[in-house]
């Protein structure tokens, strides 16, 4: 389900000429239609786009929270690339500069993460893609210093909804945590979206089984 690619040195994390060589790779491949590519932790992991479900949430909840922001001067936005030192993620959605063009790379390829506000993922099956958004990414995000990483996991019980915040970049870590499982509200604590509730509206009711 997913293909990783050159992996770094054990217990180490990628030197500047690795990083160099990934990011060359990364915006040289063609990938096939409804797979993505993103660099996380030393790996260029190749994935493909999620199930129904999983956009039938990341639409509700794009919409939602673009009500919410109503006229402010950000928006929620999909399929849109984050780099940040040579390292690339592609949020299922995130909450940027409604004018994104204003925070692009110099290339043109990707928004700065200093400039996102907030990143969402929705948990895909699969281990990999579990334990990518689970620990991999919340490292990297906490590391990238992105405010606040909202993860939408349908394989964790019948269903949890997990809000982290206050990133430490030094120990790639967020230090306040709340996790609620579905059919509990729960509200973003800070930012351009503090005080938006992530309910059953948006992830539907707890899974069966």
């Amino acid at each position: 389900m997913t293909a990783l690619a050159y992996e770094a040195p054990e217990a180490a994390m990628p030197g500047p000429d690795l990083d160099e060589a990934l990011w060359q790779a990364w915006k040289t491949m063609e990938l096939p239609e409804g797979f993505r590519a993103e660099i996380v932790e030393g790996f260029i992991e190749v994935s493909p786009t999620g199930r129904v479900s999983h956009s039938q949430i990341t639409n509700r909840l794009r919409r939602a929270m673009d009500k919410y922001l109503g006229e402010d001067e950000y928006a929620a936005h999909q399929d849109t690339n984050v780099v940040h030192h040579r390292k690339v993620w592609i949020p299922d959605v995130l909450i940027a500069p409604e004018d994104i063009g204003e925070v692009e790379t110099d290339d043109g390829v990707a928004v700065k993460a200093s400039a996102v506000q907030l990143v969402v993922e929705v948990v895909s099956p699969g281990y990999d893609s579990v334990q990518r958004d689970r620990v991999r990414k919340r490292r990297a995000y906490a590391r990238a210093g992105i405010p606040v990483y909202v993860l939408i996991d349908d394989h964790d019980g019948h269903g949890t909804v997990t809000v982290l915040s206050s990133p430490s970049p030094a120990e790639a870590v967020y230090a306040a945590e709340t996790r609620v499982p579905y059919g509990t509200e729960v509200a973003i604590p800070e930012g351009p979206a503090k005080g938006f509730v992530i309910g059953e509206e948006i992830t539907g009711p707890p899974r069966k089984g």
